[in-house]
């Protein structure tokens, strides 16, 4: 019996390896990047038992540990470990997927993908911890599957088997591959150099589609469904009468309606929640409301809509149905308390919205930025709990009373450590135009008496924050090095690229005016950074004011690679890029180039700029790297092998400890004495050198 086959039954002894196994009192990057993950929580069909994943980095081996866990509601004993879950899957972004499992009818069961020896497989674990084994045996990777109501069925979807794949990337490699608008230039290698589904494979974007999402060779072979008999392991083709049904979408909705932003059927009668986005959204990417509605059926055209005053001109994020009632749950993300959530019910009969209960940071089915519902059933919900400073955690709701039970906390540790060192605080300000701001503040230790440093991120500050969205900077860890640390959660998107970049250096200045004035923190040592638009709000903050001292970006800001390379893609992207940043070709649009491309103001940029780069993005940046490394004004690290977030975990860990000393070196003058970093700090003093002598 291999390994992975092999499972146990967790002991109260492993319970407080999670609870008492890290350093007290040391909030390092690598206890940050070692954070245990809980996801997709589905309740069982009786409801007195929770099933959920648990998701943990190992640096040692450079690869995640996930498992499967079973617990019972009352909270009266720990969570057992049914199953591994083989590799953890990421998108071709590098975001994880979240666990996804289904509980047999008997309870006896759940049902789950997992990526097992290089196959994608449905497996299935006693609930019991007696044993995990596959259900499918197929040559192709399993895309989807459904359980049959009876449970004696699984039905599942697979697209080209895995040898068609390998061979079409070989015949490629063999023939040379044709350079189309499908192909992603520009990314460093094109054979094999992305990540998808827990190997190196041979990306494309979808023919066809906007965006940037890449998927594998042959990723479009239409679908096949097949079933296994679960007592006879026998497999057959299913006819297209006998496919699962797909969930509900908006073009099954009458025209009549506005399209809704998410749709949630009722699985016992058919009624459709939805929430669709209304107001004035001149300007903007979204309309600033939400509006929850309910369909008696998909054919309706009068949708019943929510009044009461719990869902009118709130930020409804979220949306389930409660189990066997007219009830629906619905989750509001409070951009004014800093992206807090609360969980509301409305009957859908009486109208009548009661609060189930409301939370400092997130309560959902991941913990982290995903939406996914909480696990449910008609009694309580089990959901993810995680606020800035306070790692995951798995509690019960009660869904009459609010009544909350912590069931499983493989964190505590940490977050008795971080309440102890580092906590964070909620800041609410607003800039000279009135603009209100958020942000999670970590107030630096040890300062030696007089103001801190400041460090700040630029984005999204939901759940717990490692190192802001994409994982870069500890804030912890820069808080405990005494350097103050903020996250600020990014104003409503504006379609105008100078607007929406121009909010984001507001930010950054009315609060270094507002903490600098209260004397928390030293004006002239600031640092920034951010991943994505993140990075492009560090490059305006950098091209266009004198507020910082030195910054760190992984992504590209707006760059004539960029263009040239994404031109293959043709009017998707023209129309995308006019959109969003109001640009044409170079010789279209030269003066608006001129204002937002780094490029074109390389004499603006007199800061050190720290540029850790995923190998699918950093060609896209060189029209300006290059430059700024000659005149050493950057320092470039490219991570090979990743996509837009890193996510190896010694990648991660490299790229948390070089931001820390990175700012630390430029905001305290601090070298870290680790004979290893000599290098590094030999090329930061020798940019130092050049600075002030620019300078001077």
């Amino acid at each position: 019996m291999s390994a992975f086959v092999k499972t146990m039954v967790i002991s109260a002894g492993v319970l407080l390896f999670f609870a008492g196994s890290a350093q007290a009192e040391t909030i390092s990057p690598r206890r940050l990047l070692e954070v245990a993950d809980l996801t997709g929580p589905v309740l069982s069909p009786d409801g007195g038992r929770v099933a959920f994943r648990l998701e943990q980095a190992s640096v040692v081996r450079n690869t995640f540990d996930i498992f499967w866990y079973v617990q019972a509601m009352d909270g009266k004993s720990p969570p057992h470990r049914i199953a591994d879950g083989g590799v953890l899957l990421h998108d071709s972004a590098g975001v994880s997927v979240p666990g996804h499992a289904v509980w047999s009818p008997d309870g006896r069961w759940i049902y789950y993908r997992a990526l097992v020896d290089g196959e994608m497989s449905v497996w299935r674990a006693a609930v019991d911890g007696s044993g995990a084994e596959p259900v499918t045996h197929d040559p192709a990777d399993v895309r989807d599957f459904a359980l049959s109501a009876d449970g004696k069925a699984l039905k599942y979807s697979v697209g080209a088997t895995r040898a068609a794949v390998i061979a079409a990337e070989q015949a490629e490699y063999d023939r040379g591959i044709h350079v189309d608008d499908t192909v992603p230039v520009g990314q460093g290698g094109l054979f094999r150099s992305g990540n998808i589904d827990g190997r190196l494979e041979t990306q494309r974007f979808p023919s066809g589609r906007e965006g940037w999402e890449r998927i594998q060779l042959l990723a479009e072979v239409p679908n096949q469904w097949k079933a296994v008999e679960l007592a006879t392991g026998k497999t057959r083709n299913l006819p297209s009468a006998e496919r699962p049904p797909k969930p509900p979408a908006a073009s099954n909705l009458s025209r009549k309606l506005p399209a809704p932003w998410v749709l949630e059927a009722d699985p016992g009668t058919g009624r459709l929640a939805l929430l669709t986005r209304v107001g004035d959204g001149k300007g903007l990417m979204n309309k600033p409301g939400v509006e929850l509605a309910m369909l008696p059926k998909a054919s309706s055209t009068r949708p019943v809509k929510c009044q009461a005053e719990s869902c009118t001109g709130k930020a409804i994020s979220a949306i389930q149905w409660r189990p066997h009632s007219d009830e629906v749950l619905f989750t509001v993300t409070d951009r004014h308390e800093g992206q807090a959530q609360s969980i509301h019910r409305w009957n859908v009969r009486t109208g009548a919205v009661q609060l189930v209960t409301r939370s400092a940071g997130m309560i959902n089915g991941g913990g982290r930025y995903q939406s996914g519902g909480c696990g449910v059933s008609s009694e309580a919900m089990v959901c993810v709990i995680a606020k800035a400073d306070r790692p995951p955690r798995l509690e019960r709701i009660d869904l009459a009373t609010g009544r909350r039970q912590v069931l499983f906390d493989p964190n505590a540790a940490l977050a008795l450590d971080m309440a102890k060192t580092t906590p964070s605080r909620l800041l609410r300000w607003t800039d000279a135009k009135g603009q209100e701001f958020t942000g999670q503040f970590f107030s630096a230790r040890r300062t030696g008496g007089g103001p801190a440093p400041l460090f700040v991120n630029y984005y999204d500050c939901r759940g717990f924050l490692r190192g802001g969205l994409g994982d870069e900077w500890p804030f912890a860890s820069l808080a405990e090095h005494g350097i103050s640390a903020l996250c600020i959660n990014q104003a409503p998107y504006r379609l105008d690229a100078v607007e929406r970049y121009g909010l984001g250096l507001s930010a950054v200045r009315s609060v270094v005016d507002l903490l600098a004035s209260k004397g928390e923190i030293d004006r002239t040592r600031v640092g920034m950074g951010g991943l994505s638009f993140g990075t492009e709000a560090t490059l305006w903050t950098v091209m266009k004011s004198d507020l910082l001292a030195a910054a760190s970006i992984t992504s590209v800001g707006m760059s004539r690679n960029y263009y040239l390379f994404a031109s293959l893609r043709g009017d998707a992207f023209f129309k995308s890029l006019k959109d969003y940043w109001q640009l044409g070709a170079l010789d279209e649009t030269p003066a608006r180039w001129r204002i937002l491309s780094p490029a074109a103001n390389l004499d603006a940029i007199k800061v050190p700029i720290l540029m850790q780069m995923p190998e699918q993005e950093y060609v896209i940046a060189l029209d300006y790297a290059v430059p700024l490394i000659r005149d050493q004004r950057a320092d470039l690290y490219v991570f090979p092998n990743e996509p837009h977030q890193k996510f190896q975990p010694r990648h991660k860990l490299a790229a948390y400890e070089r931001n820390v000393d990175w700012f630390r070196f430029w905001l305290q003058g601090y070298e870290d004495p680790d004979p290893a970093k000599r290098g590094e700090y030999k090329r930061w003093r020798a940019m130092k050198a050049a600075g002030d002598k620019r300078s001077s």
